[in-house]
């Protein structure tokens, strides 16, 4: 697998339907990176709030609950908690729509930690430009800060052509052109900003007006959902990283014909969905891997 480039600043850590960063510089994770110190967040990816297929998922809801109770559960407590995208399943119901949003808001605010920041998925935005999901959850593109690191949230769902469109790329190079160049800076966004797997819609139409935006900045990290697996790529010096669904597994890129829900497998439960946990430190030469299926939370 491709690791994030240290570049001084960035440590990573994984978390299955999560995945956990730490900064050096500030606070700690000493459970999670051993001797090093940093900040951490942890990163929930399609959630499906409102998913009802039991040979996939019994209950979509309580695997997002397992996920929340473990976040509650770790000491230290992370900083914030992010969730990138497909927050509910999509349904052509506009009142349905906004009841599962409202439903997931209900869950999430569970969260011990009490920054969380959210984005849509095309199943919370793509039938209605995100008209929904702004009046429950708010802006679907933003920036935030913590401790010297920049977020930048992407919304390259709300229109249907999957493209993040010439308003907010001017919004974003607005953005990025009061950060210094050498900063720190994450990207959340949902589809991957680069062509995964396009047949599948896997991939932004734009995705490379994006990408030069961000290429004269050099720390830069872009954390996405969307495929419900772990995937790591490198788009230059920008490393681009998936992380797992709480709801159900998909099938490797082109792995299979048509792409559809892995079945859930009684003799092996949450398959492909749980914890990845990174342990890095800056005096080791590599990272450390230790992965955790949902089940054992």
């Amino acid at each position: 697998m491709n690791t994030m480039d240290r570049r001084g600043f960035l440590k990573v850590a994984g978390v299955g339907g999560a995945l956990l960063l730490t900064y050096p510089g500030s606070g700690a994770l000493a459970a999670a990176a051993g001797a090093g110190k940093g900040f951490s967040f942890v990163q929930f990816a399609d959630t499906h709030v409102g998913y009802a297929n039991p040979p996939v998922n019994p209950d979509a809801s309580a695997s997002l609950q397992k996920g929340v109770d473990w976040v509650n559960a770790m000491t230290p407590q992370p900083d914030f908690v992010v969730f990138t995208g497909d927050l509910t399943h999509t349904t052509d119901d506009p009142q349905e729509r906004r009841r599962r949003l409202t439903e997931f808001k209900r869950i999430a605010g569970g969260l011990k930690p009490k920054a969380v920041y959210f984005l849509p998925g095309e199943h919370d935005a793509g039938l209605d430009w995100g008209e929904a999901y702004k009046e429950i959850l708010g802006k679907t593109h933003y920036m935030f800060q913590h401790k010297g690191v920049h977020f930048l949230v992407i919304d390259n769902v709300s229109d249907p052509a999957a493209s993040v469109g010439e308003a907010q790329l001017a919004w974003i190079a607005a953005e990025l052109a009061r950060i210094p160049k050498a900063d720190p800076l994450v990207v959340l966004t949902h589809r991957p900003l680069f062509d995964l797997y396009p047949e599948w819609d896997w991939a932004t139409k734009d995705a490379d007006k994006v990408l030069a935006l961000l290429e004269p900045h050099t720390n830069v990290t872009v954390l996405y959902g969307h495929i419900h697996q772990e995937h790591h790529h490198q788009s230059g010096h920008i490393g681009q990283h998936a992380g797992m669904s709480t709801a159900y597994l998909l099938p490797a890129p082109g792995s299979v014909p048509k792409k559809a829900p892995v079945p859930w497998d009684a003799a092996a439960p949450y398959k492909g969905m749980g914890l990845r946990i990174v342990q890095d430190d800056v005096a080791k030469p590599t990272p450390e891997f230790t992965e955790k299926p949902l089940a054992g939370m």
